[in-house]
């Protein structure tokens, strides 16, 4: 991508750039928009992975690294693209990559106890991810934007509703002294 432009890029450039057949290349991602969203996606998760950011859902602190994880990454990501770049087909594979890495962390501090009339632990998460993903992309927009520590304390008391709809996951040990495991 610094030699041309992501369009312009075919499948035969980045098996040669990597130096593996086309099929290789095949073997593991079905297109070359396949690749960008695991490589956005592998960027957040070794982001969350050095900050050690996990969700028990015990409590709304426990959803602010998530938030300020989100906030660093797309701030990096805004400042490292291009003007007119982030608008492209980026854009839908950046939001899928974050709002489903944000999801997976989220999903292993709630309960897969769910009421017949309740939201499924899916349900939350993936509502949750979306309502912080938002909110970190309207936070971009504003021009001379608070500090993402900031709005981190204004976006958690908006998601914590979300987060609240399903009570927090058990450990095992506790699900297996309750006799739930």
């Amino acid at each position: 991508m610094q030699t041309k432009s992501f369009d312009e890029i075919s499948v035969q450039d980045l098996a040669d750039a990597a130096t593996v057949n086309r099929a290789t290349f095949y073997d593991h991602y079905t297109d070359k928009f396949a690749l960008l969203e695991a490589m956005v996606a592998g960027g957040f998760h070794q982001m969350l992975h050095e900050r050690s950011v996990s969700y028990d859902g015990t409590c709304a602190s426990a959803a602010r690294p998530i938030i300020l994880a989100v906030c660093d990454y797309l701030a990096m990501h805004q400042s490292s693209c291009p003007e007119g770049v982030q608008k492209s087909a980026f854009e839908p594979l950046i939001e899928a990559a974050i709002t489903n890495a944000i999801r997976r962390v989220l999903l292993s501090g709630i309960s897969k106890k769910t009421s017949a009339s309740g939201p499924t632990a899916g349900m939350v998460a993936t509502t949750a991810s979306w309502a912080i993903y938002g909110a970190v992309k309207e936070w971009l927009k504003t021009p001379a934007r608070p500090s993402a520590e900031e709005i981190a304390t204004v976006i958690l008391p908006l998601i914590m509703p979300i987060l609240q709809a399903v009570p927090p996951a058990e450990s095992d040990e506790k699900a297996q002294a309750h006799g739930v495991v």
